[in-house]
């Protein structure tokens, strides 16, 4: 291991010479056990444990074991999965992929999956450490090349968490050339109102404060729209901003983090289309020098959520779903009254899923409507 390595080992993903001991330690955990058997179908336990055997490195994990089971929840889960605007990724460089976020797991994954199609390498990924609930979650996502991003430190220990992680970013893409994609945003935009948030980009920079507009600009930024026919999660969501309103103290369990990621994962998500936008370095350098590091830093975002807006793909429901939002008849031509019946008795079943206390029909179907809406208006707000 590379004394850099040693550096950044309590978040980076784990060294190719600690695989197969990881692998050995995972096949032998029950709970391991228990949680994949079922999502690794039509491979038995034997079938998974020779191939996990078999790998002494994290790319031939990814090539071996990840590859072919999420290439079979695809066929399973999807009716399409498809990438466009490769040739917006810097070629001999790192680069720093941003996302809007839709799913705590799937984004990602199918992000690897379409790199490894185009025989790229795949990305280094950022995950909350939220999300690792038990011991052997993080080491399933460190040997899938994940990094760890820290969440639940105090105040006082943040600006140094913030300081090794950006020097872990900056150390990927720059002297390893490697890329790595992280969120627009802690958790995801249940509402998909995407929004970079500028403390993002301010963690970033903490690699190098003296000169906000270089660090930005050595990370390659190449921001990505991911974009789902329909989300599983929808009706979780939706339930989510419900139990909020009426209770402002309301916060998620691990059991309701672990219920989003099984529906997400299992649930039918039609088309699924991921399209990268121009890099922004030359973007960045066009901001005015005059302005201050706060102010930098919004419009840095700006660009970002840009060229999101502009690259996502939209389905009938999407214009459906504005359409119902915005009280208007703007996007008529975009779908047939079949696709508007259809949405229509996709909200009441969502809607019927949803088993809460008071439970607020109008108020749910308001709120998935905004989620396939949302990215209609803020792609027309880019536009024009």
């Amino acid at each position: 291991m590379t004394e850099n390595m040693n550096q950044f080992n309590d978040i980076s993903p784990i060294p190719d010479s600690e695989v197969p001991a990881t692998i050995a330690r995972l096949i032998s955990n029950n709970y391991f056990r228990r949680a994949t058997e079922g999502f690794v179908a039509p491979l038995t336990w034997e079938e998974l444990i020779g191939l996990m055997s078999k790998c002494e490195t994290k790319e031939e994990f990814q090539h071996n074991v990840i590859y072919p089971v999420m290439k079979q929840l695809i066929h399973r889960t999807t009716s399409n999965l498809n990438a466009a605007g490769w040739e917006n990724i810097p070629e001999g460089k790192g680069s720093l992929f941003i996302s809007n976020h839709r799913d705590i797991i799937l984004d990602v994954a199918f992000l690897n999956i379409l790199l490894m199609d185009q025989k790229k390498a795949t990305t280094e990924i950022a995950i909350g450490d939220n999300l690792l609930i038990y011991p052997w979650i993080e080491e399933v996502v460190r040997l899938n090349k994940s990094f760890i991003v820290k969440r639940g430190v105090s105040v006082r220990q943040m600006l140094d968490v913030s300081k090794h992680l950006s020097d872990y970013i900056h150390d990927t893409v720059n002297r390893r050339g490697e890329s790595a994609w992280i969120a627009q945003r802690e958790g995801r935009a249940k509402d998909s109102n995407d929004k970079t948030q500028a403390s993002l980009l301010k963690m970033f920079t903490l690699h190098d404060s003296s000169d906000p507009v270089q660090s930005l600009i050595d990370l390659h930024i190449v921001p990505l729209s991911i974009s789902y026919e329909i989300d599983p999660c929808d009706f979780l969501k939706a339930k989510e901003f419900q139990l909020k309103r009426d209770d402002p103290s309301y916060k998620k369990t691990k059991s309701d983090d672990i219920e989003n990621i099984i529906t997400s994962i299992w649930g039918f998500k039609g088309r699924v289309s991921f399209r990268f936008g121009n890099c922004i370095d030359e973007a960045i350098q066009s901001i005015s020098p005059t302005l201050g590091r706060n102010e930098f830093l919004k419009e840095a975002a700006s660009l970002i959520d840009r060229e999101i807006y502009l690259n996502y793909t939209f389905f009938p429901f999407n214009w459906v779903a504005y359409d119902l939002m915005t009280g208007s008849n703007r996007f008529t031509s975009h779908y047939t009254q079949e696709d508007l019946a259809n949405f229509k008795d996709y909200l009441q079943k969502q809607i019927e899923k949803i088993n809460i206390p008071n439970r607020d029909d109008n108020f749910l179907r308001k709120k998935i409507i905004e989620m396939y809406g949302n990215t209609v208006k803020n792609y027309l707000k880019a536009k024009y």
